[in-house]
């Protein structure tokens, strides 16, 4: 074994060996108490006497940032988010590695990305105390990063020169388009009857459906070409309070997922719902505008030179917390290893492909910031 060899081994097996403690924590918004746990977790992995950690707290959720001290404005920021979309009930938080990938709740979303970020942030502060490298790290990104990334760039002020994000695009595929969000709630609400007799009552569960299938119709008759850069709307949530099958509830709702493009805003996208869902009532739950965000040439020039291959820039159907920070201005890089099956059972992240992504870094932060 080559010296190169056994040093890509070492690296390796600590971002394997950390992601794998990090999805031991199930970190979801139903267990607070895990998240704590898991931000406790994170701050202590870069903890040192050449840093300054601040701790906040919105609306419940934790968030961290950590700065080298005498630094309020770093050159380069490093973002993640640490919490993960709940699985069903029985679910195991354990991870399993075969086949050159990790397997398990949050790998790809984003525990192992979130590896990469503290062996890269610890590595660059232990060999270069002072370094103008930050890291900040959220809880909420998953229900809309409102008390999370918003917080930190909107209420707490935080700027950096290069946000680096890996939540979207790919290795070779840096993100710079993200599709608009809208999560809605429709309600309907009427007398409960005896189900016998539906022409005794007007259904609070057959308005939503009615109401859903029209507003389906609309996205549909706009959806443009094959590559699905349109609007489109899911639903993702029905409930009753029903317990039994012979009653009709008096009170019925259904949850939407809608991502839409330029030139759609979101109050236009509101503003369609509202004539389709024929007197349903509707709350915002998350609403984001499309984002666009300009990447770091010196990172493209980076991800080629580590690659062989020069970088494409693509449009992401998802969203993330760049919208809060490309607001101020500031270059957002979004790229990440190879991952599938994201909020999904059998969730992985391609171990060969962090590797790369911290050596993208590792180069990319030399040329930015100097190298001794």
């Amino acid at each position: 074994m080559t010296a190169t060899s056994g040093k890509s081994e070492i690296l390796k097996s600590r971002l394997i060996e950390l992601t794998r403690d990090l999805i031991l924590i199930p970190s979801t918004r139903e267990r607070p108490e895990e998240i704590e746990r898991c931000m406790e977790f994170v701050v202590n992995h870069v903890e040192s006497d050449a840093v300054d950690v601040r701790r906040f707290r919105d609306e419940g959720s934790p968030s961290a940032v950590i700065l080298p001290l005498g630094v309020e404005r770093p050159e380069v920021m490093l973002l993640a988010h640490l919490d993960v979309v709940a699985r069903p009930e029985g679910t195991e938080y354990r991870s399993a590695v075969r086949d050159g990938r990790i397997y398990g709740p949050g790998s790809g979303d984003m525990k192992g990305e979130l590896a990469i970020l503290l062996e890269t942030f610890r590595d660059f502060h232990e060999r270069r105390p002072g370094v103008s490298l930050g890291l900040a790290v959220t809880s909420d990104e998953e229900h809309g990063g409102n008390h999370g990334t918003r917080f930190l760039f909107e209420r707490a002020g935080f700027r950096c020169g290069v946000a680096i994000l890996p939540d979207s695009g790919t290795i070779h595929e840096i993100a710079v388009e993200e599709k608009g969000i809208l999560h809605l709630k429709l309600a309907a609400h009427g007398p409960s009857g005896h189900a016998s007799r539906p022409w005794l009552v007007e259904n609070p569960m057959e308005r939503i459906i009615v109401a859903v299938a029209r507003i389906q119709q609309h996205f549909a008759d706009l959806k443009g070409g094959d590559d699905h850069w349109h609007p489109t709307c899911a639903v993702t949530q029905v409930h009753t309070e029903n317990r039994v099958p012979n009653r009709i509830p008096s009170h019925a709702e259904a949850v939407l997922d809608i991502r839409f493009t330029p030139p759609h805003t979101g109050r236009e996208i509101i503003a369609a719902v509202a004539r389709h869902a024929d007197g349903i009532e509707s709350e915002v739950i998350v609403i984001a505008e499309p984002t666009r965000v300009s990447p770091d040439p010196l990172y493209l020039a980076a991800t080629e030179e580590i690659t062989g291959t020069a970088p494409t820039l693509i449009r992401e159907h998802g969203g993330s917390d760049a919208r809060y920070i490309c607001q101020f201005g500031i270059p957002v890089i979004m790229s990440r290893p190879l991952v599938g099956n994201l909020h999904a059972e059998n969730e992985w992240i391609d171990v060969a492909s962090m590797e790369m992504l911290y050596r993208i870094y590792e180069r990319y932060l030399e040329k930015k910031l100097g190298s001794n």
